[in-house]
């Protein structure tokens, strides 16, 4: 009998999990990419990226939360999502572990013109936030 599990961190095991988040997004409303653009703190092309089975890169593991959040992953889901994510990723942290309730804001921000500097301003909002709850002992 021939063993079909992926190797730990090759493109296979990438992409089994990214496969799950693509099911997962194409099943949601339309805008979804760009939502989790925004909770991200990123550009669309990026959630591109790690969503796409069809790109290698692969998912960092502080993103977890927000795409399990924005995208209302089932439980089911979560947990189809994070054995292929363990597989492909066996060194990391224990996100099931660490895993918190998160909720999404939406704040009305000043649009700078400038693609550069509208970036660099959600970078530091995000970067706030993860400030303040680390802070406070209950970032991640």
């Amino acid at each position: 009998m021939v063993d079909k599990t992926p190797e730990p961190g090759s493109e296979e095991a990438i992409r089994a999990y990214k496969t799950i988040l693509s099911h997962v997004i194409d099943q949601r409303p339309s805008g979804m990419r760009q939502r989790l653009a925004d909770a991200l703190g990123k550009h669309r092309s990026f959630v591109t990226q790690i969503s796409s089975p069809a790109y290698s890169i692969p998912i960092p593991s502080k993103h977890l939360p927000s795409i399990f959040s924005v995208c209302h992953f089932s439980p089911a889901e979560r947990d189809q999502f994070l054995a292929a994510y363990h597989q492909a990723h066996p060194g990391k942290m224990s996100v099931a572990a660490g895993m918190r309730k998160t909720r999404h804001v939406s704040l009305i921000v000043p649009d700078f013109g400038d693609e550069k500097q509208n970036a660099a301003l959600d970078r530091a909002v995000n970067d706030f936030i993860q400030k303040i709850t680390s802070i406070t002992g209950k970032g991640g």
